[in-house]
């Protein structure tokens, strides 16, 4: 890899030199392996430890084929799906690679005994495969992870309805915790100049589901003066979605846990912030019994905040925990815009303040190549910017995970691959100079 490595940190390799590149028969990479999905049976899932199931090792370079590439990965990022394939919940990934081998014999190369996770990269293409015209070798790229087929007929007013769609590094193998990843040439986007390796690598998966999820037609489809709720406002997704609302004319109110995270929403710009720690919110009295009163408590807090009004798009990603009180918060004809349940899947509310009011639950999930190719045009305008906290190595990743899963992180978690030290990467230092505020805004929290 050392060959590949200099290529790329000399800065002036041209496309055929990259072409030229003799590549590895293996590369090293983050795994975990089928024959240890049961290692956690018993356990609470908190107690699960990523760092026993994640493996470094050295896995065999897979085949090339048709409209796929190659991308030497100079960081990646955690995303909670990478977690939950750590610890084997709610089911293990091994089914998914098992069912995606039937399809074809390209496929099968995916059924594997281990599988190479992560769902972002920021890296450098290194070959294509037949039928890849826009993308070349040398071409310094950030990847999304949506892996379509795109044969069915129904992917293609949106992608994400393809009967065949996949979340790369986690439905897919050859994921982007990795030295080396195999994408579809279709994920690939440029990454942004101003930004370093690992800053690049860590908007993907989160700020493409925010666009998604909160701002497209698909989604919550925000229009200006909207109050939008944000659970987590300073997390991966959160934060993302609170800067949506403020680039987009809406008006967040930014959910958060402690006066940290409230800092780190008002510096983004939000004023509405609700700090759960403070306030002591307890939506539910047990396990199996929420409480309507602190639903009714939330709500009025919301409207002492916005001067009496109610929210137009709740952006709900923690799920069972907070389901009940988004929607009984939203106004009349309003939104729940839904993904992940962090908190747990099987939500329940009371829907009569659902159905009697007219209000909408819409599930959304990751992006379509156009949605997520908007939300990195964004960041490469400076318009929205990466919300990378603090940046492991790829040995650390089992601690990374760790953290994520514990939840104690702000924004993303970065892991540099090849790229031997921070910082590295950029371009355009005059537009980085512009925004180097926003951008170590979750650093040093």
């Amino acid at each position: 890899m050392q060959n590949i490595l200099d290529a790329i940190m000399a800065g002036d390799t041209s496309s055929e030199d990259f072409a030229a590149l003799q590549l590895p028969e293996s590369y090293r990479a983050v795994t975990v392996h089928k024959d240890e999905v049961g290692m956690f049976e018993g356990l609470a899932t908190r107690d699960k430890d990523p760092r026993r199931s994640l493996h470094v090792e050295d896995v065999a370079l897979p085949e090339l084929g048709p409209g796929e590439a190659y991308v030497a990965v100079m960081a990646s990022a955690i995303n909670y799906n990478t977690v939950w394939t750590s610890i084997f919940e709610p089911v293990s990934t091994f089914g998914f690679l098992e069912r995606y081998g039937r399809i074809s014999e390209l496929t099968a190369r995916h059924d594997l005994p281990y599988h190479v996770v992560g769902s972002d990269l920021a890296g450098v293409v290194l070959q294509t495969g037949p039928g890849v015209t826009k993308w070349k070798p040398g071409a310094e790229v950030v990847a999304h992870c949506l892996s379509v087929e795109l044969e069915d007929a129904d992917g293609h007013d949106d992608s994400m309805m393809d009967p065949q769609q996949r979340i790369w590094g986690f439905e897919t193998n050859f994921g982007g915790l990795a030295h080396i990843a195999l994408v579809k040439s279709n994920q690939l986007m440029p990454k942004p100049d101003h930004l370093t390796w690992e800053e690049a690598a860590s908007p993907g998966l989160v700020n493409s589901t925010a666009y998604r999820q909160l701002v497209s037609k698909n989604g919550g489809n925000m229009k200006q003066g909207d109050n939008v709720l944000v659970w987590g406002a300073s997390g991966g997704l959160g934060g993302f979605a609170t800067q949506y609302a403020l680039n987009g004319g809406a008006v967040p109110v930014c959910v958060v846990s402690n006066e940290e995270k409230a800092a780190i929403a008002r510096s983004m710009g939000a004023e509405l912030i609700i700090n759960r720690s403070e306030e002591g919110y307890q939506f539910w009295k047990d396990e199996r019994t929420q409480d309507p009163k602190e639903w009714k408590r939330f709500g009025a807090k919301i409207r002492e905040l916005t001067g009496g009004e109610d929210i137009d798009i709740v952006f709900e990603h923690p799920g069972r925990e907070t389901f009940g009180a988004s929607v009984y918060v939203t106004r009349k004809g309003g939104t729940i815009t839904t993904c992940a349940s962090t908190t747990g899947y099987m939500h329940e509310y009371d829907n009569r303040y659902l159905w009697m009011n007219l209000k909408r639950i819409v599930s959304s999930h990751f992006a379509n190549y156009r949605e997520s190719w908007e939300a990195n045009r964004l960041v490469a305008k400076g318009m929205i910017h990466p919300t990378l906290s603090k940046t492991y190595s790829m040995d650390e990743v089992g601690q990374a995970s760790l953290d994520v899963h514990h939840n104690l992180h702000q924004g993303k978690v970065g892991v540099l691959c090849l790229a031997p030290e921070e910082g590295l990467g950029v371009r355009d230092h005059e537009m980085r100079a512009t925004h180097l505020d926003a951008i170590n805004r979750f650093r040093g929290v």
